[in-house]
């Protein structure tokens, strides 16, 4: 059963951040919401979330996993990233887009698209996505939360708990959000390809 917590959108409450943070440390499998819509997120190296994340919305080994990640400085030890791409990058966040790029060693090979070695990474404009982050102190492998034969994400808290009370450890709730996942851009190649039209413009990438 889904442990459920009513944080404050503006404000979160330090305990009910601590406690989610400590669910995640535990392996635990977790809801909430970020700057698009709500998502699927658990720690790194948790190999069964990976698993229910992908049980959960029916993924095959070729989806691109995100690392949610709190600044720059985070973002860079995950990925390869050039200088003209950096400035993109940098330009556009934080906000609603995932980037794909070549990953390090630091993520684990589950992670990685099986051929290009990619990974999606974000930094979400979102306080209690970021709340969450700064008391991690990682990185966050994270998945838009839309259920498969799902045109939109779901927006409640209650519904999301009530939907998947029995696969999920905790949600956050902390009212209604957006039903656009975050726009990607993949900057794997030589030149920047929109491979999902989202919440971010697309237009400073055209």
């Amino acid at each position: 059963m889904a442990r459920y917590f009513d944080v404050h959108p503006d404000n979160p409450q330090p305990r009910s951040i601590g406690k989610v943070v400590e669910i995640l440390r535990g392996d635990g499998l977790i809801a909430y919401p970020t700057d698009s819509c709500f998502a699927l997120g658990s720690q790194l190296g948790n190999r069964d979330g990976i698993d229910r994340i992908r049980s959960i919305r029916q993924l095959d080994d070729r989806h691109h996993f995100t690392l949610v990640c709190q600044d720059f400085a985070q973002l860079g030890q995950f990925v390869h990233i050039s200088n003209a791409v950096f400035r993109a990058i940098k330009a556009a966040t934080p906000g609603s887009y995932t980037f794909i790029l070549p990953a390090t060693k630091e993520v684990p090979r589950r992670l990685l698209h099986p051929k290009k070695k990619t990974v999606g990474v974000r930094i979400p404009e979102h306080t209690v996505a970021q709340a969450l982050l700064a008391e991690l102190g990682e990185p966050m492998l994270s998945s838009t939360l839309l259920l498969p034969g799902e045109e939109e994400p779901l927006t409640q808290g209650w519904e999301i708990k009530e939907q998947l009370d029995h696969v999920l450890d905790a949600v956050i709730d902390s009212g209604e959000y957006g039903t656009e996942p975050t726009t990607v851009v993949d900057f794997s190649a030589d030149e920047p390809e929109i491979v999902r039209v989202g919440a971010g413009d697309v237009a400073r990438f055209g």
